[in-house]
């Protein structure tokens, strides 16, 4: 697959955010959900701030209280009894688990696509029980003129979707939790399917079996049902530790026939690695499968996808699809934006039969 990655890339790093608060600082712009509005494409960010470092040294951690309404830092020092803070995305103390960072959504406006101005505020932070520990990688779905935009709300509670919309990107109104934990890595279709409107999901199973792609459909996008198992990891392939959503899915002529072509990411075990391929879905029943891709099309080649916060990942939320051009921003190593511009056509030829 020959994805040309813009010269430019990262197109949009931490230095080009400014911090939400003085006592926090962005560590990491990434997953972002991408759609044109107007004359823009708009990027729907997720920034990553950490409390900033003291002098007397320590590990933080921020989290939402409901209750003040307030976001509240809390700092523990290293030799703290029962901490453990082996990983760099979260510290446990006495078998609590905290965040060492907090995501919020920011809004970035480009006219070619490439080169972004990012807004100075956040356009959504947490703001309830189920957001104490941050929402994050969004998508963007236009549906009879208003933006759908649902994202993953961490909590101690678990790893849940909720959903937001708005019209002009300026103002948001929120409509709660869609799904419960744990799920993520929604995708809402960009037209009712059967007088339904219809979303891919990724319930996270405990114990027993991994990751996969599931669809289910909903009257009203907020009750949601008719659960079923669209595509699961697949052993000696590239997908072969667990799968879920990326981009939204889009309308695509292939062969005699329209489908939709569901851009999605996958893991391979090892070396562990996070790399983009697609799903052909039938258009009447995007439940069944009817090709997926032999190879990634996109996967952590260069410097900045390989080395960052977390390496070795390549990770959309969002595309622009226009003729033949697919124009896929995606978070690079869970650090920076980045976009790279796939033919349609070579897409469709690296599919096979599932």
């Amino acid at each position: 697959m020959n994805a040309i990655r813009a010269p430019e890339n990262p197109i949009v790093t931490p230095d080009m955010v400014l911090a939400s608060r003085p006592d926090m600082e962005v560590v990491g712009v990434f997953n972002a959900g991408a759609t044109r509005f107007g004359d823009d494409t708009v990027l729907l960010l997720r920034v990553s701030e950490a409390p900033r470092k003291l002098a007397s040294g320590g590990i933080s951690a921020a989290i939402y209280n409901a209750d003040t309404r307030r976001i509240e830092i809390k700092r523990w020092m290293e030799n703290t009894k029962g901490l453990d803070a082996s990983d760099p995305r979260a510290v446990i103390v006495e078998g609590t688990t905290w965040l060492t960072s907090m995501s919020h959504l920011r809004v970035a406006r480009s006219r070619d696509g490439i080169h972004f101005e990012v807004e100075g505020t956040p356009a959504l932070s947490p703001s309830n029980q189920y957001e104490a520990f941050g929402i994050e990688d969004p998508r963007i779905t236009l549906l009879d003129g208003t933006y759908w935009i649902n994202y993953t709300a961490v909590s101690q509670h678990g790893i849940t979707t909720a959903l937001a919309s708005t019209k002009d990107f300026r103002t948001f109104e929120r409509h709660g939790v869609i799904f419960p934990p744990p799920n993520r890595d929604v995708t809402i279709f960009p037209e009712k399917i059967g007088g339904r409107y219809v979303a891919l999901h990724r319930p996270m199973p405990e114990g027993l079996g991994k990751p996969s792609i599931w669809v289910a459909s909903s009257p009203d996008l907020i009750s949601w049902g008719n659960h079923r198992v669209v595509a699961t990891a697949r052993p000696g392939s590239w997908d072969d530790e667990k799968i879920g959503g990326g981009a939204v899915p889009f309308r695509v002529h292939s062969g005699n026939r329209d489908a939709w072509l569901a851009v999605y990411h996958g893991v391979t075990s090892s070396p562990a690695a996070y790399s983009l391929g697609a799903l052909l879905l039938d258009l009447h029943d995007p439940g069944k499968v009817l090709a997926r891709s032999r190879e990634p099309i996109l996967k952590p080649e260069t410097a900045y996808e390989r080395e960052g916060f977390y390496g070795n990942v390549v990770f959309t939320c969002g595309l622009v699809a226009e003729a033949d051009i697919v124009r896929i921003y995606y978070g690079a190593a869970d650090a920076v934006m980045a976009v790279a511009d796939l033919s349609l056509a070579e897409i469709l030829a690296g599919l096979s039969e599932p």
